[in-house]
Protein backbone atom coordinates (compact mmCIF):
# COMPACT_ATOMS: atom_id res chain seq x y z
CA UNK A 1 0.00 0.00 0.00
CA UNK A 2 1.05 3.65 -0.97
CA UNK A 3 1.54 5.76 2.33
CA UNK A 4 2.47 9.35 2.22
CA UNK A 5 5.44 10.29 4.61
CA UNK A 6 7.06 13.58 5.32
CA UNK A 7 10.14 12.08 6.53
CA UNK A 8 12.51 12.62 3.99
CA UNK A 9 14.91 10.69 5.85
CA UNK A 10 14.39 7.21 4.46
CA UNK A 11 16.32 4.66 3.25
CA UNK A 12 16.03 3.25 -0.33
CA UNK A 13 14.71 0.14 1.25
CA UNK A 14 12.44 2.12 3.44
CA UNK A 15 11.13 3.75 0.53
CA UNK A 16 10.38 0.49 -1.26
CA UNK A 17 8.96 -1.32 1.68
CA UNK A 18 5.94 1.64 2.02
CA UNK A 19 5.54 1.19 -1.57
CA UNK A 20 6.37 4.94 -2.70
CA UNK A 21 9.62 3.65 -5.18
CA UNK A 22 7.47 4.50 -8.32
CA UNK A 23 5.26 7.27 -7.31
CA UNK A 24 6.11 11.04 -6.57
CA UNK A 25 8.05 12.61 -5.08
CA UNK A 26 10.54 9.69 -5.27
CA UNK A 27 9.94 8.93 -9.13
CA UNK A 28 8.17 11.23 -11.52
CA UNK A 29 8.10 8.65 -14.20
CA UNK A 30 4.88 7.11 -14.05
CA UNK A 31 3.58 10.94 -13.78
CA UNK A 32 5.10 11.91 -16.52
CA UNK A 33 4.15 9.14 -18.45
CA UNK A 34 0.27 9.31 -17.24
CA UNK A 35 0.72 13.31 -18.48
CA UNK A 36 2.05 11.81 -22.17
CA UNK A 37 -0.94 9.49 -22.40
CA UNK A 38 -3.18 12.40 -21.87
CA UNK A 39 -1.77 14.02 -24.45
CA UNK A 40 -0.71 17.06 -21.13
CA UNK A 41 3.10 16.22 -21.46
CA UNK A 42 3.79 20.00 -20.90
CA UNK A 43 2.06 20.40 -17.90
CA UNK A 44 4.40 18.17 -16.07
CA UNK A 45 7.35 19.26 -14.20
CA UNK A 46 10.57 16.94 -15.59
CA UNK A 47 13.07 17.39 -12.95
CA UNK A 48 16.82 17.99 -14.74
CA UNK A 49 19.10 14.94 -14.94
CA UNK A 50 20.98 16.80 -12.80
CA UNK A 51 18.87 16.39 -10.19
CA UNK A 52 18.89 12.50 -10.15
CA UNK A 53 22.70 12.25 -10.18
CA UNK A 54 22.84 14.54 -6.91
CA UNK A 55 20.40 12.23 -5.81
CA UNK A 56 22.66 9.85 -6.33
CA UNK A 57 25.55 10.86 -4.81
CA UNK A 58 23.58 11.87 -1.36
CA UNK A 59 22.34 8.62 -1.21
CA UNK A 60 25.90 7.12 -1.88
CA UNK A 61 27.42 9.28 0.54
CA UNK A 62 24.75 9.32 3.55
CA UNK A 63 22.67 6.40 2.95
CA UNK A 64 19.29 8.05 2.42
CA UNK A 65 16.60 8.28 -0.56
CA UNK A 66 15.83 11.67 -1.29
CA UNK A 67 12.76 13.02 -2.91
CA UNK A 68 12.97 14.97 -6.22
CA UNK A 69 11.43 17.55 -5.17
CA UNK A 70 13.39 18.34 -1.80
CA UNK A 71 16.92 18.06 -4.03
CA UNK A 72 15.93 20.25 -6.39
CA UNK A 73 14.84 22.91 -3.80
CA UNK A 74 18.14 22.10 -2.27
CA UNK A 75 19.89 23.06 -5.57
CA UNK A 76 18.27 25.74 -6.39
CA UNK A 77 18.82 27.24 -2.74
CA UNK A 78 22.54 26.46 -3.24
CA UNK A 79 22.69 28.43 -6.66
CA UNK A 80 21.86 25.37 -9.41
CA UNK A 81 19.51 26.76 -12.35
CA UNK A 82 17.49 24.73 -14.62
CA UNK A 83 18.82 25.73 -17.98
CA UNK A 84 21.22 24.52 -20.42
CA UNK A 85 23.75 27.35 -20.71
CA UNK A 86 27.37 28.62 -19.99
CA UNK A 87 25.79 30.58 -17.13
CA UNK A 88 23.84 27.54 -15.32
CA UNK A 89 25.43 28.31 -11.81
CA UNK A 90 24.69 31.94 -10.10
CA UNK A 91 28.27 34.21 -10.46
CA UNK A 92 28.94 32.83 -14.51
CA UNK A 93 30.89 29.93 -13.54
CA UNK A 94 31.27 27.53 -16.70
Amino acid sequence: MKQSTNNVCLTKEQVVANGLVDVLPYSAASHVYKAIYRDKADTVHIPHSDVYFVRAALEKRTGFYFPLDRVETAMKAEGWRDRKSRNRYEGGQP
